[in-house]
């Protein structure tokens, strides 16, 4: 007969694993966590918290130009960098030491130290091994740094948080979500940036008219963004660095920050000692029910690589603990996800784009909006906003709602309920909206463009 240490170890305490973890000591059993740096993930340490808060000080810039039109008369601004990061840091601690209770609180167990799968069912940490009936594995990702000449000169998203002073120059390689928010924070707080992606758009996973807008909008903020564009090498003559474009251009900067994707954190992991089967990019294989090819090691969050975001995480986490120890058979639906983009405007999006529902359906509309909010009427800020709604018109049902604009992802979280609903664009345009605001425009768009 076996026994066990734990009913089950989990390995990292992000999110998901934090979330897993509680939720299965809430429901009777004996659990463990292992962590080999802060507690709470990459969201918390080095991902959207940080960001969220640097990009609430990248905005007062704008606040303070858009006051002189609503009568208030500004002293000169100066702003602080190294006050910014102390008390950004000093909320991570903060948020470090919420998660220690909140496992503490549950009665899991919080082993510090880098965890090693031995076997199906034990896992070592600081040389101690741990017997488990389950093992789940929650350890993220981190972000990739492209092979290319004088790349060490560069920075990723993780050290960024952590820059010793704000760069007066700053060059950012990447399209994506990461790439065109740290850009927008740089440039919000003073600093010339230009943003190289190698192709002909961004934000390249969302719908098309969100990247083509955003591009727009970011340019008239002073971010230069050059498309079909790649660093190709970099070199440094003292503290300034020297970045060679493929359009033949060489830049002079003080920062060169890479935001070319990420990869789950596999290395070390042990997998291969329990035989776990991972896929070509090093993500875990899971089925539905998050289990691996090993029928006691499960795995959820970014490691997997399904959809990296923190709520998702989230709830992959509660629906193993929930079938592990309250014998449910919950499965995850990857449908209708709303997510935000905290670039300057803000970017929303909420299920199938424009190009994914002319796949799937036959007959679609779209409904679109682009207007200057009432606040910019008389703020002087040329800033516009941007709604669109994709319509099933064989079952009127609302198939995705996008937006570019101030506070996309507070609005959007609203319509991600009726969504979930499977609203119809009837019951939108039978909704009463709240005058004046930015989201009334989504229950007023009547008329198809397509």
């Amino acid at each position: 007969m076996h026994t066990y240490d734990y009913d089950l170890f989990t390995i990292g305490a992000g999110s998901g694993g934090v979330r897993a973890s509680r939720f299965a000591a809430q429901y009777g059993a004996r659990v463990a966590v292992a962590e080999a740096g802060p507690l709470g993930g990459t969201c918390v340490n080095a991902g959207c918290i940080p960001k969220k808060l640097m990009s609430y000080a990248a905005h007062y810039h704008e606040d303070f130009a858009d006051a002189a039109g609503f009568g208030w008369s500004m002293g000169e601004q100066q702003f602080d960098w190294a006050t910014l990061i102390a008390n950004k840091d000093k909320e991570i601690a903060r948020l470090n030491g919420i998660y220690a209770q909140i496992l503490t609180n549950a009665k899991v167990d919080i082993i510090a130290g880098h965890a090693q799968i031995i076997d199906a069912h034990t896992v070592a940490v600081n040389g101690k091994h741990y017997r488990a009936r389950h093992i789940l594995i929650a350890t993220g990702g981190h972000p990739i740094r492209p092979e290319l000449p004088g790349s060490e000169l560069g920075i990723t998203s993780d050290e960024f948080f952590h820059l010793p002073a704000l760069p007066r120059r700053a060059v950012v390689q990447g399209g994506g979500y990461i790439a065109v928010e740290l850009a927008s924070i740089l440039n919000g707080l003073g600093c010339q940036v230009t943003l190289v992606q190698r192709g002909n758009q961004i934000l390249r996973s969302m719908d098309a008219d969100l990247g083509h807008f955003l591009i727009a909008e970011m340019r008239k903020k002073g971010v230069e963004i050059a498309l079909d564009t790649k660093i190709d090498s970099i070199t440094a003559s003292g503290e300034s660095k020297h970045v060679t474009l493929s359009d033949g251009r060489t830049l002079d900067s003080d920062c060169i920050l890479f935001a070319t994707g990420r990869k789950p954190n596999v290395r070390g992991l042990g997998l291969e000692n329990a035989g776990v089967l991972v896929s070509e990019n090093g993500a875990i294989i899971v089925d539905e029910h998050f289990t691996t090819n090993v029928d006691s090691i499960y795995a959820i969050g970014d490691v997997i690589d399904r959809v990296a975001l923190t709520p998702v995480a989230l709830a992959e986490g509660m629906i193993v603990a929930a079938n592990l120890f309250q014998h449910g058979r919950k499965l995850m639906s990857y449908e209708n996800i709303a997510t935000a983009v905290f670039s300057h405007p803000n970017v929303a999006t909420l299920g199938m784009t424009e190009a994914r529902a002319r796949e799937k359906h036959e007959h679609v509309k779209i409904f679109k909006s682009e207007f200057k909010a009432l606040k910019h009427t008389l703020s002087g800020s040329t800033e516009r906003c941007l709604m669109k709604m994709i319509v099933d018109t064989n079952t009127d049902r609302v198939l995705g709602m996008h937006m570019v604009g101030a506070d996309a992802g507070e609005i959007i979280q609203g319509f991600a309920v009726a969504m979930q609903c499977g609203v119809t664009k009837a019951q939108v345009d039978a909704t009463i909206g709240v005058h004046p605001t930015m989201a009334e425009e989504f229950v007023t768009m009547r008329t198809a463009v397509v």
